[in-house]
């Protein structure tokens, strides 16, 4: 890591806000039932008497730390082998003070964030009745991060590591879930999955005030939605919300009465908001820090939804900001992948332009992305189907992290394009087995333009693992589109049957996507 990573890291984890130390205590996320992460040096932290010597022992290892001035202590235990033997560690202080935690495992630990997508539970997904009787995993484990917002960052979180059963798993989030299972299913070992997530909200609330504040990108915006917090008054709204909820009924009114389809769905109640995703940085200050320095193989998003309707075109910054600071704070380039928003009907064109923007954020290192273009409801924004979510994200993890042999990490991705008379010739990447047509027809979904930004559907054609796209009506194109909608058509895949990323080559301006 570069020194000035390190530095913002430690910047973070001084700003935590110190707990009282009156007894020896571990944070919430090393609790009963957790699994630790294999081949790579453990942390484990908490806190005690101010000058306390603190003992941790596990697996045969013991490791001793002192406690600071604010009773902060953290240690790190040597990097231990994958084990689905139940051990227990046991942490002991002065004048015989101990803590046993029980039924540890080693193996694989990823953490998942977002806003409901992430958080929507097995139990809210297609075939959940199957999928609970089949649900005997006691080697997979869940923790659910339950802390709310915060002004500051906090020291200590809440929650509770749970086994996969038939009654436990309808609790689990099932994007985590369902990846989870394909990675414990081939690499074989213990899997735990961290879930922090909360429905409704930006990508602004995930990501450190300073970060946000400290960059010309993303400072203004960052200041608006303080602003915005900061005057909100809670007095005021439930009128508020009575007001948009006569806007809204007025407008599926309206749809209905001319027969127009209406998928807007009813306002949320903007005080209920308020305390759930506190102002901007409110996530990151209550639900992300106080998990650090959980030790983990990686990390998995899938938000996006909340930024669609808002300067989608910043979505590229903020993704890149989250993914990099989030880095710095556990101080580890971990792997990182996230869902792209998948078809569904909303105005405008936010979720192209937030897909784009994810696409473009696989530029940084060790990333990847499940492209769900196929998966969505065109009336529900939490489709059910999370289980293909999870198992895209496992092929990504699977050929990358673990170094599977796998049909494909990912569906075809632009790789460039060349303008050739009157046709642009598209090439991809991860085009593995072939680029395909979905339905075995005519490829759909692309449309081509010239000069005067006028698109035209157009006629598509593969070639090798190339795509040569025209219009007899653009005789001079300048740009190719693909799949660019809320809603598109959609019809490139691979060998593998994984779908084509949409994406455009053209970087003109789109219209301005107003809440």
């Amino acid at each position: 890591m570069k020194p000035t990573l390190t530095l913002l890291s430690a910047f973070f984890l001084a700003s935590l806000l110190p707990l009282t130390a009156a007894e020896l205590k571990l944070a919430s996320v090393l609790a009963d039932h957790m699994v630790l992460q294999r081949d790579k040096p453990v942390a484990v932290w908490g806190w005690a008497d101010a000058e306390e010597s603190v003992t941790v022992s596990f697996a045969g290892q013991s490791k001793s730390a002192i406690a600071a001035a604010d009773g902060k202590w953290s240690l790190k235990l040597d990097a231990l082998a994958a084990s689905d033997e139940s051990r227990t560690m046991l942490v002991t202080g002065k004048e015989g003070r101990k803590i046993e935690v029980k039924d540890v495992l080693v193996g694989e630990v990823w953490l998942g964030s977002g806003q409901s997508n992430m958080a929507m539970t097995v139990a809210g997904c297609y075939h959940f009745n199957e999928e609970k009787a089949a649900a005997k995993f006691p080697l997979i484990r869940h923790y659910r991060e339950s802390s709310g917002p915060a002004e500051q960052p906090q020291a200590e979180g809440k929650g509770a590591w749970q086994l996969c059963t038939p009654d436990t798993v309808g609790g689990f989030s099932a994007a985590l879930y369902f990846f989870g299972r394909e990675i414990h299913r081939e690499v074989g070992v213990p899997v735990g999955l961290i879930n922090t997530s909360v429905g409704g909200t930006p990508i602004e609330s995930w990501v450190a005030a300073e970060v946000q504040s400290s960059a010309p990108e993303t400072k203004a915006n960052y200041d608006t939605r303080l602003e915005a917090h900061r005057k909100f008054d809670p007095a005021q709204a439930p009128a508020l919300h009575q007001k948009q909820l006569a806007i809204w009924k007025a407008a599926s009114e309206k749809a209905k009465a001319n027969g127009t389809p209406f998928v807007v769905p009813p306002p949320k109640d903007p005080l209920a908001m308020w305390k759930l995703k506190g102002g901007p940085s409110g996530l990151f200050n209550g639900k992300v820090v106080n998990l650090v320095p959980y030790t983990l193989r990686g990390m998995l998003w899938y938000q996006g939804e909340g930024n669609a309707s808002s300067n989608p075109g910043l979505y590229h910054k903020q993704l890149t900001q989250l993914v990099t600071s989030w880095r710095t704070l556990w101080n580890d380039e971990v792997p990182f992948a996230w869902v792209q928003l998948p078809n569904y009907t909303a105005p405008g064109e936010g979720w192209p332009r937030v897909r784009e923007s994810m696409l473009k954020t696989l530029a940084l290192p060790k990333t990847g992305r499940a492209i769900t273009i196929v998966l969505g409801d065109a009336k529900d924004i939490h489709p059910k189907n999370k289980q293909d979510v999870g198992k895209r994200l496992s092929y990504w993890a699977l050929g990358t992290v673990y170094g599977k042999k796998i049909p494909a990490i990912s569906g075809p991705l632009p790789a460039g394009s060349t303008i050739n008379s009157n046709a642009i010739t598209v090439s991809f990447k991860h085009t593995n087995g072939g680029l395909k047509s979905i339905s075995g027809g005519p490829l759909t979904g692309f449309q081509i333009a010239g000069a005067d930004q006028q698109w035209k559907p157009a006629e598509a054609k593969i070639v090798g693992d190339t795509v040569v796209v025209r219009n007899p009506e653009v005789a001079q194109p300048a740009a190719v589109r693909y799949a660019w909608k809320d809603w598109p058509d959609y019809s490139l895949t691979n060998g593998a049957g994984l779908p084509a990323s949409p994406f455009r080559t053209d970087d003109w301006p789109v219209p301005t996507v107003k809440k």
